[in-house]
């Protein structure tokens, strides 16, 4: 009798908070608490929302604390719009008209769904990654390096209770 060959694809109980790539985007939608660090500059905490406008696309803002380095605090707050788009999904600038930060196509990583992609924000360059986790969290990152910034920003995000 012949053993089954062994599976090194990761579970599917892994991916089960987030689903497949394709749901990831409507796995978004509701209320966030986050908790980011800027590597040697500021750290934030508060609240992010995804809203679903009646176009379909999610409505990103988030507020919260930030206190820098030397200690002085104040509020922040910052908007973008995320649009659906096959296997992952598009961030846009919220200004009129909107104006594409970057796509991300998400795939299996690991014990993870994942993405990634770079913007040019000319002289400096963004290199952003987000990670969707089995715990139902997920991680942004953007590694921010150029003349004028040099930086690596992450924020995790999980799930506000009722």
């Amino acid at each position: 009798m012949n053993a089954p060959a062994p599976s090194f694809a990761p579970s599917s109980e892994a991916f089960a908070p987030w689903g497949n790539p394709d749901a990831v985007f409507d796995r978004l939608e509701g209320a966030w608490n986050l908790d980011r660090t800027i590597e040697g500059q500021a750290s934030m905490t508060g609240t992010a929302m995804f809203t679903r406008l009646d176009t379909g696309v999610l409505k990103y803002r988030e507020e919260g604390r930030i206190r820098l380095a030397d200690g002085k605090e104040f509020d922040g707050h910052r908007e973008y719009l995320f649009e659906r788009a096959p296997g992952g999904f598009d961030v846009f600038f919220a200004e009129q008209p909107p104006r594409l930060f970057h796509r991300i196509a998400i795939v299996r990583d690991g014990d993870a769904l994942a993405g990634s992609a770079t913007h040019l924000c000319t002289p400096d360059t963004y290199d952003s990654s987000y990670r969707f986790l089995g715990d139902g969290t997920f991680v942004i990152q953007h590694k921010v390096h150029g003349p004028r910034k040099d930086y690596l920003s992450a924020t995790t995000f999980r799930r506000r209770s009722a």
